[in-house]
């Protein structure tokens, strides 16, 4: 920063004084020396922190007062410069880093990473975050968390959970000091080696010229990224020479004076916040002016080309791939730029070419440790024995077939050039053979092995090729319903509801109609209601149409009596069938029931099924039976010496395939692994080899296995017919119901409609007569009252006096 200063004065002939304030990484004296800056020497930008919390302290302060604060710390979230209007982030985000970092994961084909951070502040959060997302983008993840205290000075206690699993990739994301400590203890515990790969970023790696030779040599075979600056170009060695000059003048006891990437950051820093203050006016507009100018700087620096964007640093970051090896360590990167020993073309761009900033030497780029080598031949151990042939079978001659072997032969023709060869073993329980996976002596398992927790810490899995869960198997019993009632079972209530209400409606349809025809149908209306019932029951059994009179009423009860026919009929067969027909249940209902009855449960011999029913399902061990064949555990089950039979579902599904007419599931289905392949940790081709596998199921090759060994035809006799089962209801008949009732009601209608026609004719007739009646009346009584009034007029001439 003194360098950057000087050279400034010396251009400009402008004076700036640097004032300078250790806060020894501490956020309160950040804050409290960033007040005295302000308050007491008045100075116009604050210029430093490499950590957050120091970042945020001084962030606070100078925002306050209106003073720019350009910080050196590599994670510095969006929502800080929203909160802090006076804040810059001077220094590359650490994102482009996980990029790089992602993209050499990438190139050693890993797909799993455990991620080892200092746990000090928030911002590690937003690393992880930031390494997460540049790992899905390569087809990766992180598979486990390190959370490092920052006190400590040994960190067994958290590299001891990780010590067994070989072909581990570590990225290593703490400062220099924890780092220091972590390889020292991981070298101790035989962690650093060719089993598994260490990645370190820049937080480390850019510090490497500061550590002696015995400190190096506990970080032997690691790979780092490393920021990248042009060391070859004068500007450099100009200010690498005054650099060593004025380091060994002020500190002679120090040993290593090459300036790293912090100086020359803070060197461009500097000189950009100098720039910024000779273009603005600083007697107006005070720290806004200067803010503004900052945001438009533009100059080539010691890293680079500097320049920002909305308050943060914007151009992109480079990087070199950094190998440590003996005593020392390698940065490789292009032509020119002073590493010794590349040229043009060994020096190409590596599977991170996409990034444009990262270079590697592929001549000399070798790391001691690598991703684990594939064998010339995968010894794949397969169980001697199976208590189900269909999944695995094993003859004298080492002749090996079933369906788990022949899934396996289906996915490894998607490897022409992976040989294996397989290899039975006899000696132990599953989880034994699970084991010698981790003890190197098979590099695979393929068979009826379930995929677990525990068996998952000694190999990989591939997803599971068969359906998951484990149920449970009981006997088959009679079931005898309640007699009495049965005759009621074989329709539905509703059914028999609508029956009844359809019977009398057609029967009182037929009494309307025919009551004018027979005397027998007249009568007192209790007489009446009978009659009507009588209709309308009697046509379930016999035809009454001799004795109809009405085509209407005939129509009714031709339908009516087809309808019924076809009940009865319905009802005879369901009947029957109640009172003739097997209906079986599960003996055994639940788990609950076995324990109150107090029963023992049996299952097969070499599976984890015992500690799953002791400690998972509550069994007592002593009520736990192993069997070694299907025989004996149905043989147990029929005699009684088990209550229930405990299989995986594809297991069950054979079981039962054999058993059909004696045995049935009963209960829920317990979550538990399907079947999957066992490989060795850290095996690169883990994830082809899911990939084949989904390939062989969506290819249909994997239905066509299962049909062949282990889908059977149904075994229609074991299905369990109940009274539900049997029981007729109205989505049954509800077709013929419409019929007849439709032609119920359509007659009646039209015999509703001829009575008042007749009616309406009847009426009319009475009219005709009733006024033929009145006109003859009223005829006569004009005739009478004209004769009267003629012979009043005569007796009156008669006796009137002459005129005088």
């Amino acid at each position: 920063m003194e360098i950057a200063i000087d050279d400034f004065t010396r251009d400009t002939n402008q004076i700036l004084v640097l004032h300078i304030r250790n806060s020894q990484s501490k956020p309160m004296l950040a804050g409290l020396a960033a007040r005295e800056l302000i308050d007491t020497l008045k100075v116009k930008a604050i210029l430093g922190p490499h950590t957050w919390k120091e970042a945020v302290s001084i962030a606070d302060v100078g925002s306050q007062a209106h003073i720019p604060t350009l910080s050196l710390a590599d994670s510095i979230p969006k929502w800080a410069l929203q909160q802090w209007p006076f804040f810059v982030q001077a220094s590359p985000s650490n994102y482009a880093q996980m990029k790089a970092v992602a993209a050499i994961i990438q190139s050693w084909g890993q797909r799993r990473v455990t991620f080892v951070y200092e746990d000090v502040d928030s911002s590690s959060i937003r690393v992880t975050s930031h390494l997460s997302d540049a790992l899905n983008k390569v087809g990766a993840e992180i598979s486990h968390l390190i959370a490092l205290p920052p006190l400590t000075s040994s960190y067994s206690k958290e590299l001891e959970k990780h010590k067994q699993e070989q072909g581990t990739t570590f990225v290593v994301h703490t400062s220099l000091a924890s780092a220091v400590r972590l390889f020292h203890t991981a070298k101790r515990m035989r962690m650093v080696g060719k089993d598994n790969l260490w990645v370190v970023t820049s937080a480390v790696t850019d510090l490497l010229h500061s550590l002696n030779t015995t400190t190096l040599s506990s970080m032997q075979g690691i790979i780092g990224v490393r920021s990248y600056f042009p060391e070859s170009k004068p500007q450099f060695q100009d200010f690498s020479k005054r650099f060593r000059q004025k380091f060994c003048t002020e500190y002679p006891e120090e040993e290593n004076y090459e300036p790293g990437i912090f100086a020359v950051q803070a060197y461009d820093a500097t000189s950009m916040v100098a720039l910024a203050v000779n273009g603005s006016n600083m007697t107006s507009g005070g720290g806004q002016n200067l803010l503004q100018h900052i945001s438009r700087v533009n100059f080539n620096g010691l890293t680079g080309k500097v320049q920002f964007r909305e308050r943060k640093f914007s151009t992109a970051r480079q990087f070199q791939i950094v190998n440590v090896f003996g005593k020392s360590y390698i940065g490789l990167s292009p032509s020119g730029l002073g590493f010794p020993g590349t040229d043009d073309e060994s020096t190409t761009y590596c599977s991170i070419q996409y990034l444009g900033q990262v270079f590697c030497s592929r001549e000399q780029f070798r790391p001691t440790q690598t991703r684990q080598s594939l064998p010339t031949t995968l010894k794949v151990g397969v169980p001697h024995r199976s208590n189900f042939k269909q999944f695995v079978n094993t003859d004298n001659k080492d002749h090996y077939t079933g369906f788990s072997i022949e899934v396996f032969r289906e996915v490894m023709k998607g490897f022409p050039d992976l040989r294996y060869e397989f290899i039975s073993f006899s000696n132990g329980s599953y989880d034994d053979m699970v084991e010698q996976v981790y003890k190197k002596v098979f590099d695979a398992v393929a068979g009826d092995v379930t995929i677990l927790a525990n068996r998952s810490r000694h190999a990989d899995f591939t997803q599971p090729y068969t359906a998951s869960g484990l149920e449970m198997i009981v006997s088959l019993q009679p079931h005898v319903p309640n007699a009495g009632w049965l005759f009621l079972k074989p329709f539905t209530t509703a059914m028999w509801v609508v029956i009844a209400c359809i019977t009398v409606y057609n029967g009182f349809v037929v009494w309307l109609i025919e009551r004018n025809h027979s005397n027998e149908l007249e009568g007192f209306a209790l007489n009446q209601v009978g009659t009507l019932l009588w209709l309308g029951f009697t046509t379930l059994f016999s035809s009454p149409g001799d004795k109809l009179h009405s085509n209407l009423s005939r129509m009714t009860m031709v339908i009516w009596l087809f309808v019924a026919l076809v009940i009865t009929q319905s009802y005879t067969a369901s009947f029957a069938s109640m009172l003739t027909a097997q209906r079986l249940e599960p003996k055994i209902s639940s788990i609950e029931t076995l324990k109150k009855m107090n029963l023992s449960v049996g299952y097969c011999e070499n599976s984890f099924l015992n500690n799953y029913l002791t400690n998972v399902l509550g069994f007592e061990s002593n009520k736990l039976v192993e069997f070694d064949s299907t025989e004996e555990s149905a043989k147990a089950l029929r005699s009684g010496k088990i209550g229930a039979l405990f299989l995986g579902v594809p297991k069950a599904n054979l079981f039962l395939s054999q058993y059909c007419k004696s045995f049935t599931r009963a209960g829920e289905t317990y979550k538990v692994g399907g079947f999957g392949f066992a490989f060795s940790k850290g095996f690169p081709k883990v994830d082809d080899i899911n990939k084949a596998l989904l390939n062989v199921s969506e290819s249909g090759k994997l239905r066509e296995l299962e049909k062949e060994y282990i889908v059977s035809e149904k075994c229609v006799d074991a299905e369990l017919r109940t009274i539900e089962n049997a029981t007729l209801g109205l989505q049954n008949f509800w077709v013929l119901f419409v019929l007849t009732g439709g032609t119920s009601t359509a007659s009646l209608a039209v015999y509703v409609a001829l009575g008042l026609r007749k009616r309406c004719n009847s009426m009319l007739d009475e009219h005709k007569s009733v006024s033929t009646f009145i006109l003859a009346a009223v005829t006569n009584l004009w005739r009478q009252r004209r004769w009267f009034s003629s012979r009043v007029g005569d007796a009156e001439s008669f006796g009137s006096p002459p005129n005088t």
